[in-house]
């Protein structure tokens, strides 16, 4: 009995420790997206390697997923919706559960599956090679050149690459709704305008732009924390990729709760 609550005690400590020295470091990072110091040539350059390589090098098999789980979608909710006859609330289930909630969801795992794991290997591998030491014999802040433009760039892409496959989707549901229904670009077009909320779209826009944050953050953070042995960079890995999932579904609750109050 003992044993256990000791086990509780280490665990919530280990977690709040965690959070806390996340927390103080996010604010150390958006201190520095602030300041327009920040950014120069080199930190442009990186920024624009980093986009490449998140966003543009993902664009085939992004599309690949899109456009099959766009299929499955609204194959089945228009089958669903034709049964019911549901049809009026076909711009509510388009925008307020695919645009909403299934495109930054997707599109924030294939990014984090991709993306993060990369960025957290990458800097553990640099803090063991001590690169990291060598930028600061040179006076050059890490948080400027390694850290800030790979975090504007996860923030950007989540947004771009989550528009893209609510973009995505909606095509593919104008096609099914054409077939199904015999709808009109017209009437599709003013379907889902009318189900659009202003407020909808702010928070969608402020969860990608979350989700993008936390999802590059966590990993450099968890990099930092690798010892000076090589054995130790699947360790930060496994724990960083552990980190970001739960950050992922704590954003995902959170905005849930945003929306409905």
């Amino acid at each position: 009995m003992i044993a256990a609550i000791e086990n509780i005690g280490r665990f919530t400590l280990d977690t709040s420790l965690s959070l806390r020295n996340t927390l103080t470091f996010a604010i150390q990072v958006i201190i520095r997206l602030l300041n327009l110091r920040t950014y120069n040539s080199a930190s442009r350059m990186v920024f624009i390697n980093q986009f490449y390589f998140t966003s543009v090098q993902i664009l085939p098999l992004f599309l690949f997923v899109a456009v099959i789980f766009g299929s499955l979608v609204n194959g089945m909710a228009f089958q669903v919706i034709k049964n019911l006859g549901l049809y009026d609330y076909l711009g509510r289930l388009l925008m307020g559960f695919v645009v909403t909630e299934v495109a930054p969801f997707v599109t924030v795992l294939l990014i984090a599956l991709r993306s993060s794991s990369a960025i957290n290997a990458e800097i553990a591998v640099m803090k063991v090679n001590r690169e990291l030491n060598m930028l600061d014999t040179f006076n050059i802040d890490p948080i400027n050149y390694l850290f800030v433009p790979r975090i504007i760039n996860g923030m950007l892409s989540m947004v771009l690459l989550s528009s893209l496959f609510s973009l995505v989707v909606l095509a593919i549901g104008l096609f099914v709704s054409s077939a199904v229904f015999g709808t009109s670009v017209d009437a599709y077009n003013d379907t889902v305008l009318q189900a659009a909320s202003l407020l909808d779209i702010v928070i969608v826009l402020f969860k990608c732009a979350t989700f993008g944050f936390f999802i590059t953050l966590i990993p450099i953070r968890l990099g930092l924390s690798a010892s000076m042995e090589l054995t130790s960079i699947p360790v930060v890995v496994l724990g960083g990729m552990v980190k970001v999932f739960l950050s992922i579904v704590v954003i995902e609750v959170l905005s849930l709760i945003i929306r409905f109050i």
